[in-house]
């Protein structure tokens, strides 16, 4: 992994890949490389490092009209220019790009390559070499992807350049994102659409286990038995300027502001012509069916399916679990007779969730997709996909798909809700306007987070979040965010369990960050906070108004209790961001992280 473009046309290939690289930055990556063909033969350039060391190190002086491009996130072997894609063949007529993991690559290695020199430790090139092989049996190109292809166990989405055809780049996926964008004069692959929304809106999904013939006048899509497939483009409805900073200097500072926007776009989305909220009826009926909703989710979306599971089970009194699909693929538990999947995903693309969306398909329950990305393959494959409708979200560490994943989940429960007869005590269109509201102070609000953050995270190697009820659930989120873009060692804590092992972590000076917005809970997580202070910490106290004291650090605007997460969060945000800034971190695009996690 991480990123796949490629280009055949009329233009100069170069800036185009070079462009389309950039629009995937975002996804997180340690070296990038292009390959641009012409007469002369084919020209390789790549280097370890960010886009800008692989522009300096092209040559802008070789002229092409074909050529594929990738980022890549280091799975087999180090990150270095040795290991960056492109990857040739020992010859030099192939190359290739590939995202995903080829987990039979020592075996193919052992059985079809003894006499090849790899030059890499990456899995990729023994794909490219593999080819290669076939070809010096007799086979022709395609047929040689093709056979390649068969003896491929994992994920992988493929683009491959032949020397003496260089008209044609030949494409394939399984499991990991792969499209094909179509022009009037040229063609162009991605992995993601905003890579190449440069030079087109228009785009066709390809299927696992499909390979594609594309050259600047057509596309050809055919199954690895060879026969023919015919499917439907689709326009991509993206905004370029969505994709811009504009005046902001990072991603993450700019997806925490449109919070609110956000909010009041997911609100006019899931209401009626009467006002009313409103899903797809085959949605809410398949969970009010439902004997036990099943939440799979992984990190920041596994967090906001901790909240969902609250409103499911309080308002639409269905039970409810949430599971780690890294966990869950392996470790199936028994289930209940009727189940429904939830499967939350920014992306629609991680692996660890479709790998048990594909077995609960085989067992023949039902799967519905909470997504930020329509088309996208957890989408696709679900039997109801939700929408996030947050537009795109850029900077690796999730901000406002967080605080859609639980707007949405608390509209599919209310409207369940709803159906079953079950009255949720306050009007929730209401309820999520004043969120916005609320949402937008707290964003107003920015130098008072940097102050925190400067205050209590400026020299500390570690920090603790606690909480309880929903408070527990945004104090891991808030210490995922700080972890992840800092690297400061934070953990979130239900303060019921410091007494049992944590609190012997906590010294002088220690950074203890504590929510308090849930009433029946309040005395209990001052009672935390005391034992913390008593014993040296620096204790941090954000609560929701109304449940105030003297010495809080910091007070939220008041809103409905239950739905306090979507603004409890957004102080955790800002200081995380600002504990990075201070650090000299690079908030965006934080080490050894994938904003897509397309591997398992």
């Amino acid at each position: 992994m991480c990123g796949i473009v490629g280009y055949i046309g009329q233009l100069d290939a170069k800036e185009i890949l070079l462009k389309g690289l950039e629009k995937l930055e975002y996804r997180g990556y340690d070296s990038a490389g292009i390959a641009v063909a012409n007469e002369d033969g084919v020209h390789v350039f790549k280097e370890k490092g960010r886009i800008a060391d692989l522009r300096a190190a092209v040559d802008q002086t070789v002229m092409s009209q074909a050529g594929i491009g990738h980022t890549r996130w280091a799975t087999h072997g180090e990150p270095s220019r040795l290991n960056a894609h492109p990857h040739q063949s020992a010859s030099g007529r192939f190359t290739l790009v590939h995202n995903g993991v080829i987990e039979n690559y020592v075996q193919l290695t052992r059985e079809y390559l003894q006499d090849v020199e790899l030059k890499s430790d990456t899995d990729t090139e023994v794909v490219v070499q593999l080819i290669e092989q076939f070809v010096k049996g007799g086979l022709d190109t395609e047929e040689a992807f093709r056979q390649t292809l068969m003896l491929l166990k994992g994920s992988y989405a493929i683009a491959l350049f032949d020397l003496e055809n260089k008209g044609t780049i030949y494409v394939a996926k399984n499991k990991s994102p792969l499209l094909v964008g179509l022009g009037d004069t040229f063609n162009v692959v991605a992995s993601d659409a905003m890579a190449m929304l440069q030079v087109t809106n228009e785009y066709v999904e390809l299927m696992d286990k499909e390979m594609v013939i594309v050259t600047d006048k057509k596309v050809v899509i055919k199954n690895l038995d060879g026969e023919l497939m015919s499917r439907a483009s689709y326009i991509a409805e993206l905004d370029a300027s969505d994709i811009e900073k504009g005046t902001y200097p990072h991603y993450m500072l700019k997806e925490i502001d449109e919070q609110p926007l956000v909010m009041r776009k997911i609100i006019q989305t899931y209401q009626d012509e009467n006002g009313k909220l409103s899903i797809p009826g085959d949605v809410a009926e398949a969970v009010a069916e439902a004997d036990r909703v099943y939440i799979i989710a992984c990190g920041t979306s596994y967090h906001a399916g901790l909240v969902g599971k609250q409103f499911i089970e309080s308002w639409a009194k269905v039970p409810a679990e949430v599971h780690v699909a890294s966990e869950f693929s392996y470790n199936m538990p028994l289930l209940s007779e009727k189940p429904l999947f939830i499967f939350i995903s920014q992306s629609g693309e991680t692996a660890d969730s479709r790998a048990v969306l594909v077995q609960v398909k085989k067992l023949g329950h039902k799967a519905l997709t909470i997504t930020n990305v329509p088309g996208s393959t957890l989408s696709r494959e679900a039997d109801y996909t939700l929408l996030l409708n947050a537009g795109p979200e850029i900077a690796v560490a999730s901000t406002k798909a967080y605080t859609a994943q639980i707007a949405v989940l608390a509209i599919l429960a209310a409207v369940t809700a709803e159906s079953r007869g079950k009255a949720l005590g306050f009007d929730l269109v209401k309820e999520l306007g004043i969120i916005g509201n609320a949402m937008e102070a707290l964003c107003d609000q920015k130098d008072e987070m940097e102050m925190i953050a400067r205050e209590y995270l400026t020299v500390t190697r570690n920090a603790f979040f606690i909480g309880r009820g929903l408070d527990y659930f945004v104090c891991l989120e808030g210490a995922l965010k700080l972890k992840e873009i800092s690297y400061i060692q934070a953990e979130g804590f239900a303060g019921g369990e410091l007494k049992h092992g944590t609190i012997a972590l906590i010294e002088d000076g220690t950074p203890v960050i504590a929510l308090a917005t849930q009433e029946h809970v309040n005395l209990s997580i001052r009672g935390n906070v005391k034992e913390v202070t008593a014993r040296g910490a620096n204790a941090c106290v954000i609560s929701l108004k109304g449940l105030e004291e003297a010495d809080d650090r910091f007070v939220l605007p008041e809103v409905q209790p239950e739905l306090a997460p979507l603004v409890s969060v957004i102080p955790l945000q800002l200081i995380a961001y600002y504990a990075a800034l201070h650090r000299g971190c690079d908030v965006d695009k934080p080490r050894n992280l994938a904003k897509s996690v397309t591997v398992e």
